[in-house]
């Protein structure tokens, strides 16, 4: 068989990440191959023809969407348009369901193969997508181990192939060799803060993290902090940095995430997959998010779980992925005792005081942060799969149909 084409669609850093560490997986399998589409720098690094920027797509929430809606709908339609005339053997959408789906379900009308990376969380949010991802895609890669079982309930064909990022970060983390290569001291506390990698969640949060990182400062002066930044938005981060009054204690750098997970004591995070990454790279987390107040209600609504961070989903008892009967998703969401192995502190919630004192009651108990840190190791084994040659497989298969 001569090398196949392959188009792919990833829809912000994350999926960038993801899809960079397919693409590896991919060139071992075919060594010829070509790839086109959406990425970003992870991707292009690969030999991966860029046709927009992932930057494109990087827009979260029911009302922020509204006023990039019509570009959304343009470069979507140009996508399948281009694809649609190339005509790739296999067309992969890597996460960004909004954008994806319709794309894919177009593509595999039209008789090309579709597939799509990372099962949507609709156990989590938004359980309709389901009918979406069936219409749309031929087969699915899950990251998690529960998903395919809850997808096959649906009907739709799923291959749990571990997380790629769990084979990438190390199960023992050298955070000495870290703080070297960021120029931080080797003994003494440091934090990291990722305050998101989307411009309107720096916007909310990266003031708030500021101000709680001052709060530590206060309770604990010799404290260093460090902020990896996303490099198109650095600058609006450093100018946040200077108005923060920490000087030399806050530093912030460009990208170099991983190094600053494995530098730190502990983490203040914007929750997404950063918070998996910090959870493989065994840290104490405190996760924070905000969003515009009608789209928080918006969403609360449609929230399944009682949790949003994947380090807490992840760590639940699988009793909890399925509702009861008789329990409305409200009330399973809203559940007094559901089990939190880190702190979450949403929208009103998220203080600089509460963030604040969330990490300094993580600072203050070591055995806690044993335990998570034992959590989070057989987590890590649990995600750790080969996952290139599990996604090959699988998409092997699907090519010889």
């Amino acid at each position: 068989m001569k090398a196949p084409r392959f188009g792919l669609v990833a829809g912000e850093a994350s999926g960038d990440l993801l899809a960079g560490l397919l693409l590896d997986g991919l060139r071992a399998r075919w060594p010829g191959l070509a790839a086109a589409g959406i990425g970003g720098a992870q991707m292009a690094a690969r030999g991966f023809d860029a046709w927009w920027p992932v930057e494109k797509l990087s827009v979260r929430g029911y009302l922020e969407v509204l006023p990039r809606l019509p570009e959304l709908l343009r470069i979507r339609r140009q996508v399948a348009e281009r694809l649609l005339a190339e005509r790739p053997e296999l067309f992969i959408g890597v996460d960004a369901p909004d954008f994806n789906f319709g794309l894919e379900a177009r593509l595999k009308d039209a008789g090309i193969k579709t597939l799509h990376f990372v099962s949507p969380s609709f156990w989590a949010w938004r359980p309709e997508k389901l009918l979406r991802l069936k219409a749309a895609a031929d087969h699915v890669l899950c990251l998690f181990p529960f998903e395919p079982g809850l997808l096959a309930e649906h009907g739709i064909d799923a291959t749990y192939v571990g997380h790629p990022l769990a084979s990438v970060i190390p199960m023992r983390p050298d955070r000495a060799a870290a703080r070297r290569l960021l120029g931080l001291p080797e003994d003494g506390t440091v934090i990291a803060l990722l305050p998101g990698s989307r411009a309107a969640e720096v916007e909310r949060l990266v003031s708030r993290f500021f101000s709680a990182a001052a709060h530590v400062a206060s309770a604990q002066p010799a404290t260093q902090f460090i902020v990896p930044a996303v490099p198109h938005l650095q600058s609006r981060i450093e100018a946040a940095a200077r108005a923060s009054g920490l000087g030399e204690r806050l530093k912030v750098v460009a990208g170099q995430s991983h190094a600053a997970l494995a530098a730190c004591d502990a983490t203040l995070i914007a929750s997404g997959t950063a918070t998996l990454e910090a959870a493989l790279f065994k840290r104490p987390m405190v996760i924070a998010y905000a969003m515009p107040g009608l789209s928080y209600r918006l969403m609360r609504r449609r929230r399944q779980l009682p949790w949003i961070g994947l380090p807490n989903v992840l760590c639940a008892p699988r009793a909890w992925l399925h509702r009861p009967a008789g329990v409305t998703a409200h009330q399973h969401a809203d559940a007094p005792d559901a089990p939190f192995v880190v702190p979450e502190l949403v929208q009103d919630a998220a203080t600089p005081e509460a963030l604040a004192r969330a990490l300094l009651d993580w600072l203050d108990a070591p055995e806690r942060i044993a335990a998570v840190q034992q959590r989070f190791t057989a987590l890590h084994d649990e995600l750790q799969r080969d996952t290139a040659r599990l996604a090959t497989d699988a998409i092997d298969t699907l090519l010889a149909r």
